[in-house]
């Protein structure tokens, strides 16, 4: 049962991990050269969820200035970032229920053992 508990901790830090890395993404969508990271969920060694952020190299919009100059905008895809951060607040708020859930249950087996 308390190993649920941290089963479900960790999915909360993933997906906190994810979050963050979204609203950064976002934060950073007009900053010139900016790169985006992608956020994967993978497993660690012990089989719980962790997060690998990667930097994305692909290149942002090249726009040209009327004096000639030319610069690279952000690679950074507004509609790829919103779903991102729904999805990690859900999976935030899934792994908060399971804890609450695993917290009733413990209670039970506590009022019945007194």
């Amino acid at each position: 049962m308390i190993y649920g508990i941290y089963a479900s901790i960790a999915g909360m830090r993933a997906a906190d991990k994810r979050l963050a890395n979204a609203a950064g993404n976002i934060a950073n969508s007009n900053t010139d050269d900016y790169k985006r990271t992608e956020a994967t969920a993978v497993e660690d060694k012990v089989e719980l969820p962790e997060v690998n952020i990667v930097r994305d190299p692909a290149a942002g919009a090249i726009i040209e200035e009327s004096d000639g100059v030319q610069r690279e905008t952000s690679n950074v895809d507004l509609s790829w970032e919103m779903p991102e951060m729904m999805i990690a607040k859900r999976a935030y708020q899934a792994n908060v229920q399971t804890i609450k859930a695993q917290d009733e249950a413990l209670q039970s087996v506590l009022d019945i053992v007194a």
